[in-house]
């Protein structure tokens, strides 16, 4: 699971992505609004944790930003406001969830985990598509233009990875955490190998190309131009 911290005062964002890595979160951290809103307008996240008063872009504002292109990720909102109506204003403009400081690490973990069960329970979608390629999540099958293409297990759990993040950029790191589970990179060919398989059998017989490399950054699953 991947949670974006977003948190200007290094010591608490210290202590809070030490913990969330702790608990076996894959975190990345922004110490100021412009930065956070940059990070979850481009990455794929599960969560975000956002403090109410940033420098650059306040908490409010980039849920508000993100929400307005339709991104759907929960949000908890830290604040050392705790007024009833600054909680009201922090879920109308799209929180999830709105938790007071000082807080206990304890209860954030919670209240995050309930997110995303929340989250997962309102997810029931089973197939993914983008342009003519298909995967049935439940048959664990995958055709493009009509025509069934053999996967293994790894190339399927990388393609479901892909298609998951289609139009975005999903850096080596992000694949080795998510199919392989490594939490650092070994160093080895692997993931090429991988790709340039799937490639073979999800582009190379038919006429536009889906997955693209970029150059410095790592992997793009996208329609056709």
């Amino acid at each position: 699971m991947r949670v974006l911290v977003i948190e200007d005062d290094r010591e608490a964002a210290a202590f809070l992505v030490k913990g969330l890595e702790e608990s076996g979160y894959a975190v990345d951290h922004a110490g100021d609004g412009t930065d956070g809103l940059h990070l979850a307008a481009n990455e794929r996240y599960d969560v975000m944790i956002v403090d109410r008063m940033l420098p650059g872009l306040d908490g409010l504002t980039i849920v508000e930003t993100i929400r307005g292109r339709g991104i759907a990720i929960p949000v908890l909102i830290l604040s050392a406001l705790d007024q009833v109506d600054e909680r009201v204003r922090g879920l109308k403009a799209g929180g999830d969830d709105y938790l007071a400081k000082p807080y206990s690490f304890a209860e954030l973990l919670a209240r995050i985990e309930a997110l995303l069960r929340r989250a997962k329970a309102g997810v029931a979608e089973t197939r993914l598509r983008v342009a003519d390629l298909e995967m049935d999540l439940l048959a664990r099958t995958v055709k493009r233009a009509g025509k069934t293409i053999d996967l293994q297990p790894r190339e399927f759990r990388l393609l479901e990875y892909l298609m998951g993040n289609a139009g975005h950029v999903v850096t080596r790191t992000m694949m080795l955490e998510a199919v392989w589970n490594y939490h650092f990179d070994p160093q080895t060919n692997v993931i090429d190998v991988h790709v340039s398989r799937l490639r073979a059998k999800i582009d190379k017989d038919f006429g536009s190309p889906l997955l693209h490399t970029v150059r410095g950054a790592g992997y793009c699953l996208r329609e056709p131009d």
